[in-house]
C-alpha cells in the first residue's frame, strides 16, 4: 500500500500519488499516459496531472490496481 509520507515531491497535488516504492516498471505510464510520467533522471514514475473527469479517475485507478509493487495511491490531499 501506498504511503503519502514517502510520495515523491514531483507528484502534482491532489488525491493520486505515487511513492518511493515505485521500480520504474512503465505499467502506470502505458495505462494511464496523461497522468504519469518518468522522472528521468531518479527512475520512478510521478503523477504528473490529477484526474479531472471520472473516466480519468478510472484509468488511474486502473493504474493504481495494477501497480506490482502498490506504490500508487489515493489518498492524497483532494
Amino acid at each position: 500500500m501506498a504511503n503519502k509520507a514517502e510520495k515523491w515531491k514531483d507528484n502534482a497535488g491532489g488525491k493520486f500519488y505515487v511513492d518511493q516504492q515505485c521500480i520504474d516498471c512503465d505499467l502506470c505510464r502505458e495505462t494511464a499516459p496523461a497522468f504519469f510520467k518518468r522522472h528521468e533522471e531518479g527512475g520512478y514514475s510521478f503523477v504528473h496531472t490529477q484526474p479531472a473527469t471520472e473516466e480519468d479517475v478510472q484509468l488511474c485507478m486502473e493504474a493504481l490496481e495494477g501497480c506490482p509493487v502498490e506504490a500508487i495511491g489515493n489518498d492524497g490531499e483532494e
